[in-house]
C-alpha cells in the first residue's frame, strides 16, 4: 500500500511502513541534513555544557546519529515502531521513549533538546503546550530547537494551496510566554536552507504527497498534485525542484 492509498484508506500517520518509504525517498533527494546537521554542530560547539542530549521525535536517529558523540548521553522519544526500529539500528547507545511526548516520562535534563519537523503532526492548539512540557526536560542554561519549515517556502506553499494550513513556527513565542512564565528566556530565529530535487515527475508527485499529508487532510487527487508539480516545480528539461528552507526557532532555558 502506497502511501496516497494508505491515506485514502484512513491509516496515514508517521508509524507505517509507506510513510516510511516516502520519508525516505525524500531523504535521498534533499540537501535538509548536510545544511541542518552543519547547522546544528555549530549549536553544540557553543553549549557551555554537553551532558544530555534530547531528541524528541527522533525517527530513523539519522540526524541523533550525528549529534550523540558529542554528549555524554543521548535521549530519544520516537512513538512509531518502524522509525524506532531504524533508530535503534542507527543509535544502539541511545536511549529510546516509545510514549507520545504527552505521555513520554523522561529522567533528564538536556543541554540540548531538538524537536526537529514533529508539530505538523500535534494538533495545533497543543503547540505551546507541547513544547513547554519538553522545556521542562531542559536544564537551566540549555536550549531547546524548534524546525519547521518556512511557512512561505515553494513546498508549504503547495501545502497551504491544496489543504488551506499554514504552519508557522514563529507564532510559538508569544504563546509560550503566556503560558509558561519564566520557563523560556532568550528566543532567536535562524534559517537554514533546504532543496528538493526530483528524478522524474513520479517521484516528485510522491514526495509531494508525502509533504501534503503533514495537514491531516485527505489527500486531493493525483491529477491535481500531478498539474501543480508541472508548474510550479518543473525547471524545463525533464526534472523537477522546489525549496523547502527550515525556520529554526532557539528557546533558551534561564540559566537561574
Amino acid at each position: 500500500m502506497g502511501l496516497r492509498e494508505a491515506a485514502q484508506a484512513g491509516v496515514t500517520g508517521t508509524d507505517g511502513d509507506a510513510y516510511r518509504e516516502a520519508f525516505d525517498l525524500f531523504l535521498r533527494g534533499t540537501d535538509e541534513k548536510p545544511t541542518t546537521h552543519a547547522y546544528l554542530r555549530g549549536v553544540v560547539h557553543g553549549l557551555s555544557a554537553r551532558r544530555v542530549f534530547l531528541d524528541v521525535g527522533a525517527a530513523d536517529g539519522t540526524t541523533t546519529r550525528c549529534l550523540a558523540p558529542h554528549f555524554e548521553r543521548t535521549v530519544c522519544i520516537e512513538p512509531s515502531e518502524p522509525m524506532r526500529r531504524a533508530l535503534v539500528r542507527a543509535c544502539p547507545g541511545a536511549e529510546v521513549v516509545a510514549e507520545p511526548v504527552g505521555e513520554a516520562r523522561v529522567d533528564a535534563q538536556a543541554d540540548l533538546a531538538l524537536l526537529s519537523h514533529v508539530l505538523y503532526y500535534v494538533p495545533r492548539p497543543e503547540w505551546a503546550a507541547t513544547t513547554a512540557r519538553i522545556m521542562e526536560w531542559v536544564a537551566p542554561g540549555g536550549v531547546l530547537l524548534v524546525l519547521l519549515q518556512d511557512p512561505d517556502n515553494a513546498c508549504m506553499s503547495m501545502v497551504r494551496h491544496f489543504t488551506g494550513c499554514r504552519f508557522d513556527v514563529r507564532e510559538l513565542v508569544g504563546e509560550l510566554a503566556a503560558l509558561s512564565p519564566g520557563l523560556v528566556g532568550r528566543t532567536e530565529l535562524d534559517v537554514v536552507p533546504a532543496l528538493y530535487r526530483g528524478r522524474d515527475l513520479a517521484e516528485t508527485v510522491t514526495v509531494a504527497d508525502f509533504h501534503l499529508g503533514v495537514a491531516g487532510t485527505p489527500p486531493p487527487p493525483r491529477e491535481a498534485v500531478e498539474r501543480y508539480v508541472r508548474r510550479h516545480f518543473g525547471d524545463g528539461d525533464g526534472s523537477y525542484a522546489f525549496r523547502h528552507d527550515q525556520h529554526v526557532l532557539r528557546l533558551e532555558r534561564p540559566a537561574s
